[in-house]
């Protein structure tokens, strides 16, 4: 028997795959590390079939560690009897907490099979949401910002865990960065927020991103030529 990884998408029941709704019709559990997730997986199972687990927030390891145990002895068994599932949103394999089940599972549960359903990341996701193409050729850097850090170097960077936006947008304002902001992309829970105000984002959210390039970066794309064949055919 399988415990599936499944990736719930930024938090649109919509966006969650037609492979990852499949998996949670025919698992006899689904795990939900917390609220969020909780929200979008009652939208696709009844509540009867889903298990919550309980995850500090916290940084003491010791702690977390002990949570992850307990989560791996709970799930291990019902794993050994039948097909079981843990929801996250996003991806599971993209900054998520299914990492750390999988390796304890490894660790004191080996018998227990997993595979992952891929699901849309807040990673990709910003794209439409802040309308921003990231054409064939450019490149992005992924990056945390936690606390108000704001790391630089490449043209183009998404930032996540922005949790002190006015400082992050300070920093990279400073090292030659336009920056837009995003928060609780797609999600239901909480209002979706776009903006390039980084001091309308002043509270503190977990949930908050940001898109930040290089301000006077020129780019060239082959498709450009037809707003020009267009103003020359208007004149």
């Amino acid at each position: 028997m399988t415990l599936y990884g499944v990736g719930l998408g930024p938090g649109d029941p919509d966006l969650i795959s037609v492979r990852g709704r499949g998996v949670l019709d025919a698992v006899d559990v689904v795990y939900s590390p917390g609220r969020l997730s909780r929200a979008v997986a009652t939208e696709h199972v009844p509540e009867s079939r889903i298990g919550d687990l309980d995850f500090p927030m916290t940084s003491d390891e010791e702690r977390l560690r002990e949570a992850w145990r307990a989560a791996a002895a709970e799930i291990a068994p019902e794993a050994r009897d039948g097909d079981v599932a843990f929801v996250t949103l996003g991806d599971p394999n993209v900054y998520s907490t299914f990492g750390h089940l999988r390796r304890t599972l490894d660790a004191f549960h080996p018998d227990i099979d997993v595979a992952v359903v891929p699901g849309i990341s807040a990673m990709t996701a910003f794209a439409t949401a802040l309308d921003v193409e990231v054409e064939a050729g450019a490149g992005l850097a992924l990056r945390e910002a936690a606390g108000g850090s704001a790391p630089t170097g490449p043209d183009r960077m998404v930032l996540f865990k922005v949790t002190d936006a006015p400082e992050t947008a300070r920093k990279l304002d400073e090292e030659g960065y336009d920056v837009r902001f995003g928060r609780r992309l797609f999600m239901e829970a909480g209002e979706t927020t776009v903006t390039a105000d980084a001091d309308a984002l002043a509270d503190r959210d977990y949930y908050t991103l940001a898109y930040a390039e290089r301000r006077g970066l020129e780019t060239s794309r082959a498709t450009d030529e037809f707003a020009a064949d267009a103003e020359v055919a208007d004149d």
